[in-house]
């Protein structure tokens, strides 16, 4: 049976695990010549009022930008090319919805993220996309 992995998203956050997974990714990328697709979801929250919301979550899709950037640069560094993305919503869903519309073969992600209030919770991140996701699913550690 031979393994087709055309596209390759990966949910980044700027932890040291995204960035281990952005590594695992240009592996396999390179192994089946796979196009590489960086994710960084805003996630959407209530905040105290409508201006305080506005001005947090510029402050995200800043920082969004910089991780995707700096996830950029590693694949670069790679000798590879990536496509970058940034959403905002439901981290769990953006994903899902990102690798469906862009039919990917393999989601690669990290095992933590940089905690509860700034990004990923692998336990319910990890166990909706595994639940949800049309492709499979790599967790580095």
């Amino acid at each position: 049976m031979v393994i087709k992995i055309k596209k390759i998203l990966v949910p980044v956050d700027g932890s040291k695990y995204s960035d281990k997974a952005i590594l695992q990714a240009c592996d396999l990328a390179k192994k089946y010549q796979s196009q590489l697709i960086l994710l960084y979801v805003v996630e959407k929250v209530i905040s105290v009022n409508l201006l305080d919301r506005k001005a947090y979550l510029e402050m995200l899709r800043k920082v969004g930008n910089s991780v995707l950037a700096t996830g950029k640069k590693s694949v670069t560094n790679q000798g590879m090319d990536s496509k970058i993305v940034i959403k905002e919503g439901n981290i769990a869903n953006e994903i899902i919805k990102l690798a469906k519309k862009e039919q990917c073969h393999l989601i690669v992600m990290g095992n933590k993220g940089l905690g509860a209030t700034a990004r990923f919770i692998l336990g319910s991140i990890s166990n909706k996309l595994a639940n949800n996701s049309t492709c499979s699913i790599l967790i580095v550690k």
